[in-house]
Protein backbone atom coordinates (compact mmCIF):
# COMPACT_ATOMS: atom_id res chain seq x y z
CA UNK A 1 0.00 0.00 0.00
CA UNK A 2 1.25 3.67 -0.72
CA UNK A 3 0.84 6.64 1.40
CA UNK A 4 0.76 9.88 -0.52
CA UNK A 5 1.82 13.04 1.68
CA UNK A 6 -1.47 15.52 1.59
CA UNK A 7 -0.10 18.89 0.82
CA UNK A 8 -3.99 20.74 1.11
CA UNK A 9 -3.88 21.93 4.58
CA UNK A 10 -7.99 23.06 4.37
CA UNK A 11 -10.21 20.67 5.16
CA UNK A 12 -14.12 21.95 4.74
CA UNK A 13 -15.67 19.49 6.92
CA UNK A 14 -13.26 21.00 9.98
CA UNK A 15 -13.41 24.68 8.93
CA UNK A 16 -16.77 25.14 7.35
CA UNK A 17 -16.98 28.69 9.30
CA UNK A 18 -13.48 29.74 8.50
CA UNK A 19 -14.47 29.10 4.07
CA UNK A 20 -17.66 30.89 5.16
CA UNK A 21 -15.88 34.25 6.66
CA UNK A 22 -12.99 33.77 3.83
CA UNK A 23 -16.00 34.35 1.27
CA UNK A 24 -17.66 36.77 3.53
CA UNK A 25 -14.06 39.04 3.31
CA UNK A 26 -13.39 38.53 -0.24
CA UNK A 27 -16.84 40.09 -0.93
CA UNK A 28 -17.39 42.32 2.47
CA UNK A 29 -16.70 45.52 -0.26
CA UNK A 30 -19.31 44.62 -2.87
CA UNK A 31 -22.43 46.41 -1.58
CA UNK A 32 -20.28 49.14 -0.54
CA UNK A 33 -19.36 49.04 -4.27
CA UNK A 34 -22.96 48.89 -5.36
CA UNK A 35 -24.72 51.36 -3.40
CA UNK A 36 -21.90 54.56 -4.16
CA UNK A 37 -21.90 53.29 -8.22
CA UNK A 38 -25.49 53.59 -8.38
CA UNK A 39 -25.73 56.45 -5.92
CA UNK A 40 -23.12 58.93 -7.89
CA UNK A 41 -24.75 57.57 -11.30
CA UNK A 42 -28.00 58.88 -9.91
CA UNK A 43 -26.46 62.05 -8.85
CA UNK A 44 -25.17 62.75 -12.50
CA UNK A 45 -28.21 61.69 -14.40
CA UNK A 46 -30.16 63.66 -11.96
CA UNK A 47 -27.85 67.18 -12.48
CA UNK A 48 -27.93 66.56 -16.54
CA UNK A 49 -31.53 65.65 -16.96
CA UNK A 50 -32.28 68.67 -14.10
CA UNK A 51 -33.37 71.64 -16.32
CA UNK A 52 -32.85 74.58 -13.57
CA UNK A 53 -29.80 72.73 -11.94
CA UNK A 54 -26.99 73.45 -14.55
CA UNK A 55 -28.07 77.25 -15.38
CA UNK A 56 -26.37 79.96 -14.18
CA UNK A 57 -28.96 81.62 -11.89
CA UNK A 58 -32.69 80.92 -10.90
CA UNK A 59 -34.46 78.36 -8.33
CA UNK A 60 -32.77 75.45 -8.13
CA UNK A 61 -29.36 76.39 -10.10
CA UNK A 62 -25.88 75.41 -9.57
CA UNK A 63 -25.29 79.03 -9.28
CA UNK A 64 -27.40 80.00 -6.42
CA UNK A 65 -26.71 76.63 -4.49
CA UNK A 66 -22.95 78.15 -4.91
CA UNK A 67 -23.60 81.16 -4.13
CA UNK A 68 -25.69 80.71 -0.85
CA UNK A 69 -22.26 78.75 0.26
CA UNK A 70 -19.88 80.76 -0.40
CA UNK A 71 -19.49 82.46 2.76
CA UNK A 72 -20.37 79.68 5.08
CA UNK A 73 -18.26 77.34 3.12
CA UNK A 74 -13.89 76.18 5.02
CA UNK A 75 -12.57 77.22 1.47
CA UNK A 76 -14.13 80.62 -0.11
CA UNK A 77 -11.77 80.68 -2.52
CA UNK A 78 -12.81 76.99 -4.33
CA UNK A 79 -16.39 78.74 -4.74
CA UNK A 80 -15.66 81.34 -6.25
CA UNK A 81 -13.65 78.99 -8.91
CA UNK A 82 -16.81 77.01 -9.46
CA UNK A 83 -18.52 80.90 -9.71
CA UNK A 84 -16.43 81.95 -12.09
CA UNK A 85 -18.42 79.56 -14.97
CA UNK A 86 -20.99 77.67 -12.74
CA UNK A 87 -22.78 75.91 -16.02
CA UNK A 88 -19.64 74.27 -16.95
CA UNK A 89 -18.70 73.41 -12.91
CA UNK A 90 -22.14 71.67 -13.13
CA UNK A 91 -21.59 69.59 -16.24
CA UNK A 92 -18.27 68.25 -14.90
CA UNK A 93 -19.94 67.61 -11.81
CA UNK A 94 -22.59 65.81 -13.13
CA UNK A 95 -19.90 64.09 -15.91
CA UNK A 96 -17.77 63.43 -12.62
CA UNK A 97 -19.95 61.75 -10.90
CA UNK A 98 -21.02 59.48 -13.53
CA UNK A 99 -17.65 58.38 -14.70
CA UNK A 100 -17.08 58.02 -10.64
CA UNK A 101 -20.23 55.72 -10.52
CA UNK A 102 -20.00 53.53 -13.55
CA UNK A 103 -16.10 53.24 -13.32
CA UNK A 104 -17.27 51.97 -9.57
CA UNK A 105 -20.05 49.56 -10.06
CA UNK A 106 -18.34 47.87 -13.32
CA UNK A 107 -14.45 47.68 -10.76
CA UNK A 108 -13.06 49.71 -13.90
CA UNK A 109 -9.90 51.20 -12.52
CA UNK A 110 -11.89 50.99 -9.19
CA UNK A 111 -9.18 52.80 -6.92
CA UNK A 112 -9.12 55.73 -9.39
CA UNK A 113 -12.70 56.10 -9.27
CA UNK A 114 -12.97 55.48 -5.79
CA UNK A 115 -10.50 58.57 -5.62
CA UNK A 116 -12.48 61.01 -7.84
CA UNK A 117 -15.27 60.25 -5.71
CA UNK A 118 -13.42 60.78 -2.57
CA UNK A 119 -12.26 64.25 -4.17
CA UNK A 120 -16.08 65.02 -5.07
CA UNK A 121 -16.90 64.16 -1.76
CA UNK A 122 -14.27 65.99 -0.11
CA UNK A 123 -15.07 69.42 -2.05
CA UNK A 124 -18.61 69.29 -0.97
CA UNK A 125 -17.92 68.73 2.43
CA UNK A 126 -15.50 71.64 2.35
CA UNK A 127 -18.36 73.46 0.62
CA UNK A 128 -21.31 73.00 0.57
CA UNK A 129 -22.29 70.75 3.59
CA UNK A 130 -19.43 72.81 6.14
CA UNK A 131 -21.83 74.34 7.84
CA UNK A 132 -24.04 71.52 8.96
CA UNK A 133 -24.55 71.79 12.79
CA UNK A 134 -23.76 69.00 14.16
CA UNK A 135 -20.82 68.03 11.88
CA UNK A 136 -22.65 64.46 10.84
CA UNK A 137 -25.52 65.86 9.29
CA UNK A 138 -23.95 66.79 6.08
CA UNK A 139 -23.83 63.60 4.39
CA UNK A 140 -20.76 64.66 1.88
CA UNK A 141 -18.40 63.62 4.89
CA UNK A 142 -19.53 60.23 5.32
CA UNK A 143 -19.49 59.87 1.59
CA UNK A 144 -15.81 60.28 2.00
CA UNK A 145 -15.10 57.89 4.47
CA UNK A 146 -17.18 55.27 2.54
CA UNK A 147 -14.88 55.92 -0.31
CA UNK A 148 -11.49 55.58 1.31
CA UNK A 149 -11.98 51.45 1.79
CA UNK A 150 -12.76 51.40 -1.85
CA UNK A 151 -9.63 53.52 -2.85
CA UNK A 152 -7.23 51.26 -0.10
CA UNK A 153 -8.43 47.63 -1.93
CA UNK A 154 -10.08 48.91 -5.17
CA UNK A 155 -12.69 45.70 -6.39
CA UNK A 156 -10.84 42.32 -5.68
CA UNK A 157 -13.62 40.58 -6.94
CA UNK A 158 -16.98 40.75 -9.97
CA UNK A 159 -15.21 43.80 -11.55
CA UNK A 160 -13.55 44.45 -14.39
CA UNK A 161 -10.12 45.13 -12.47
CA UNK A 162 -10.02 41.11 -11.36
CA UNK A 163 -10.86 39.56 -14.67
CA UNK A 164 -7.67 41.53 -15.70
CA UNK A 165 -5.78 40.62 -12.66
CA UNK A 166 -7.14 36.70 -13.72
CA UNK A 167 -6.63 37.02 -17.13
CA UNK A 168 -3.14 38.55 -16.88
CA UNK A 169 -1.94 36.23 -14.62
CA UNK A 170 -3.33 33.56 -16.98
CA UNK A 171 -1.11 34.66 -19.97
CA UNK A 172 2.05 34.79 -17.53
CA UNK A 173 1.83 31.05 -16.93
CA UNK A 174 0.30 31.36 -13.26
CA UNK A 175 -2.69 30.86 -11.35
Amino acid sequence: MTHSMRTDTRSSYLNSDRDWRDSATRYALLPLRVFLGVTFIYAGLDKLTDGAFLKGSGAGSIGDTMRAVRDSSAIPALVDLALRNPTGFGYAMAFGELAVGIGTLLGLLTRLAALGGALISLSLWLTVSWASDPYYYGNDLAYLMAWIPLVLAGAPVLSLDAAWRSRKRQRAGGF
